[in-house]
This record gives C-alpha cells, structure tokens and sequence, in this order.
C-alpha cells in the first residue's frame, strides 16, 4: 500500500513517522470556509475536504488513487468552555484572547480523520478534555511572544511550552497534537481491513 498524508502539520508527520510507517506528504488546497458551528462535525468535514482535494490533485496530474493508495487527511479545532471553535489565531491579539479564555478552565479538542482509499471515504472524530491551570497576562504575552502559538489551534501547543500549564487530560493525548492514532488506526481496520503497523 502507498500512503499519503493530505496535511503540511510536522506534527502529524513526525506521529507517523515514528510508527515506522512509509509514507509520502502531499497537501492540496481545500475549502475552509462553513457554517457548521458543531466543532466534532467541523473538524471531521475538513478532513474530508483535505482528502477529497489531494485526490483531485493527484487526478489532475494524471495519477488517480486507485486501491492500494491510502489518503490520511486530518484537521484539528479547539472548543473553548463556551462553545466557540478556536482554530489557528489570525494574529497576536486573537492569540492573546483565546488564551485567555482557555486559562484555569477545561476545554474540549476535536480531531476529525478521514481515510480515503480509491473513491471510498471513510471518517470519523475524536475528543478530548484538557485542562489548563490559571495564567498570568504576563505568562500569556512571553508565550504568544515567542511565536509557538501562532501556527496551532486554539494557540496552543501540548507537546510544546503549554505543556507546563497543563494541569490535567482526559482522553487520547495524540489527538490533542493533531492526530488521533487510536482511532485512525480503528478507522482504517473497520473501513478498509488496513493497519498502520504491520508486525
């Protein structure tokens, strides 16, 4: 089987790198934009939308994915205790807010997958609490200041600086990075008998 990571996140790629797994990255363009306000059922649409858009890509160069090409697609939100979708901050200031809103509270992060195999598209979403200990103005300025945020939903990063303020996780760890590896690896047996690991 080949497989292909539909997304430019290192993140997601070192995940997979470190299964062993042999895999090409290929990300296309795809339309962001929706109404939807339900974020599990948000993240889990752009995943296929990301997949669908490498296939097109992959169509249009004359390859077509045909049944042993495997496209793993993913997108990632932040739900703050509110209900607002937090995706990547669109500059300080924004970054500044969601933080704030985030601080000595527990939110949700949803990752939504998709697995395309030929023309069949399977998805699915996972969820996960993580709560953060309160933050002072001044660690929240020194942290945006330091650029980590920006390229992350929700502006923060677990694997990163954030690390330090988080007080407690309740759920798949990996799908807080950006990746579900559980339930990709679920999804992708119950779908299509594939594994990402082959002993």
């Amino acid at each position: 089987m080949k497989f292909i990571l539909a997304s430019a996140s290192p993140r997601r790629r070192e995940m997979l790198a470190n299964l062993g797994l042999a895999f090409t990255v290929l990300s296309a363009d795809a339309d962001e934009s929706s109404d939807e306000r339900d974020g599990a059922r948000l993240c889990e649409l752009l995943a296929c939308r990301k997949a669908q858009a490498v296939a097109d890509a992959l169509t249009e160069q004359g390859s077509a994915p045909d049944g042993e090409t495997v496209i793993i697609a993913a997108d990632t939100v932040v739900i703050s205790p509110d209900g607002e979708i937090l995706g990547k901050p669109r500059d300080r200031d924004d970054a500044v807010r969601m933080l704030r809103a985030l601080s000595g509270k527990t939110h949700r992060v949803a990752s939504g997958i998709a697995v395309m195999v030929g023309s069949r598209l399977c998805s699915a979403h996972e969820q996960t609490e993580v709560t953060f200990a309160p933050l002072t103005d001044a660690i929240i300025d020194r942290y945006v200041d330091s650029g980590e945020p920006m390229d992350k939903a929700g502006a923060y990063g677990i694997q990163g600086t954030a690390s330090l303020w988080i007080s407690a996780i309740r759920g798949d760890y990996f799908n807080v990075v950006g990746l579900p590896l559980h339930r990709l690896e679920t999804l992708l047996n119950e779908s299509f008998g594939l594994t990402l690991w082959d002993a």
